[in-house]
């Protein structure tokens, strides 16, 4: 049924129960998936000043995930690709699925709640309101 998934991951441990979602899924061999991850601006240290220094320089943080994603790429039964990309995660995952056509998003959702969710903002909530396609919102174990 979904031929091109976008998966939206980040390094938690949702991103595990994401994956046990997608593989659920029963995907066809000819079925083509997308692992994504978006890096924020200023994880990627591109929201940081430049006059100002950097604490914590992010020199392996996309090695890091790219490492991440390629071990849940290893157990796809299907055509894979990464995708590692900076910026908002709303409007990058669908500009993703967008670029990709995809059929479906799948993505974790933190649970927030009250303050939390009005200050943080909720990704999955935002992405199901905007997407052109299907979105499978996985739930944290948590909640």
């Amino acid at each position: 049924m979904f031929k091109t998934i976008l998966v939206a991951l980040d390094t938690s441990d949702l991103a595990q129960q994401v994956m046990k979602a997608v593989d659920q899924l029963n995907l066809d061999p000819d079925a083509h998936v997308i692992l994504s991850h978006v890096i924020s601006p200023t994880e990627s240290g591109f929201g940081v000043s430049a006059d100002r220094p950097s604490p914590n320089p992010q020199i392996g943080t996309y090695r890091s995930i790219e490492q991440h994603l390629k071990q849940f790429q290893g157990r796809l039964p299907c055509d894979s690709e990464i995708e590692i990309v900076t910026g908002e995660p709303v409007e990058e995952i669908l500009r993703l699925a967008n670029i990709y056509s995809a059929d479906l998003i799948v993505l974790g959702s933190r649970g927030l709640t009250g303050v939390r969710r009005v200050v943080q903002g909720s990704v999955s909530s935002a992405v199901v309101a905007d997407a052109a396609c299907s979105v499978l919102v996985v739930k944290s174990a948590d909640v």
